[in-house]
């Protein structure tokens, strides 16, 4: 394959996943950044991400991600993961544009196609399981084995997402056969909190607002919110699936205040919303079920311009 040739040749690798990095941007960076530190010699290998959740602190050497570009470096290959557009790749962008060739592996129907080589699986769980599928599991170690199992695990929600495929399942139990522990990696990453995590779900939800007979559930998180608790965006991981499984609704939204008038939006759909055509809308993206974007303007005006679309798809589901 044209892409693992590449790998090959090149004498030196940058591997970096997008802005604000979950789980499987998480995993499949370390995973594939480990996998090629163990399985070949003489290449300088680079993993970028701006920051790594400390909820994920237990995977194998994550000290070692840098979280600043380094100065007059010009790679032979570039390698995005789980980045749907070339902006999305933040303080790095400029290590990609300067590579002398660029691969993109991504499982968001949403990508742009920014790279000289795109991979791109759109029915996969994870870019995580769509690494499996290039990485020979003889030559994974345990530590690669979780990397790319907690990024499946989370993109998945636990295997409990419509994503989840028979292919998902196998790649996991492959996994699962390296050593991986599955007990420590779901609770440790996925449902272990802080008090103070604990204490902002609690405020989230008790705060929450019905919309549109029930069918739009959403939350609100302003800065000083953030600021009286001490919090970080990563603290805010799982207050958005615990919205969606409240009963009636179809939609969850996650509003948190960036700046004046700035909001990031996470959006969850329980099957009849398509969310990434309403994230593309406002220059975001992701999956039929779980997207996200930016959007400008009151928190009353993103709720009202979300909840319109909500509803017009609703209208056209019942059709």
């Amino acid at each position: 394959m044209e892409l693992l040739k590449l790998i090959e040749e090149a004498k030196s690798v940058a591997i970096a996943g997008h802005v604000r990095p979950d789980g499987d941007c998480v995993g499949s960076c370390l995973g594939l950044f480990h996998y090629l530190k163990e399985n070949t010699t003489d290449k300088q290998i680079d993993v970028y991400l701006e920051s790594v959740p400390a909820a994920f602190s237990f995977l194998k050497n994550t000290e070692q991600a840098l979280s600043v570009a380094k100065e007059n470096v010009s790679y032979d290959l570039f390698i995005a993961l789980d980045c749907g557009s070339r902006d999305r790749l933040g303080f790095t962008e400029e290590l990609f544009l300067s590579a002398k060739h660029t691969i993109s592996i991504d499982h968001h129907v949403s990508n742009t196609m920014f790279a000289e080589y795109n991979h791109v699986e759109g029915e996969a769980s994870s870019t995580c399981e769509v690494l499996c599928g290039f990485l020979k599991a003889d030559c994974m170690s345990v530590g690669t084995a979780e990397c790319l199992y907690l990024g499946i695990v989370h993109d998945t929600g636990v295997f409990k997402h419509s994503n989840t495929s028979r292919k998902t399942m196998d790649t996991a139990g492959m996994l699962l056969e390296k050593g991986v522990s599955a007990s420590k990696v779901i609770d440790d990453s996925f449902y272990r909190k802080t008090y103070m995590q604990n204490q902002i779900l609690g405020r989230c939800l008790l705060e929450s607002i019905l919309l549109l007979d029930g069918k739009i559930i959403f939350s609100f998180v302003s800065q000083k919110m953030m600021q009286l608790y001490g919090a970080l965006p990563s603290d805010l991981d799982g207050i958005i699936d615990q919205l969606r499984v409240t009963e009636g609704v179809e939609v969850a939204i996650l509003v948190r205040e960036e700046g004046v008038q700035n909001h990031k939006i996470s959006m969850r759909s329980n099957g009849k919303v398509d969310v990434s055509k309403i994230c593309c809308m406002f220059g975001g993206g992701g999956h039929k079920m779980a997207s996200g974007c930016m959007m400008n303007g009151s928190v009353h005006d993103v709720i009202n311009n979300l909840s319109g679309q909500i509803e017009h798809q609703l209208k056209e589901y019942t059709k």
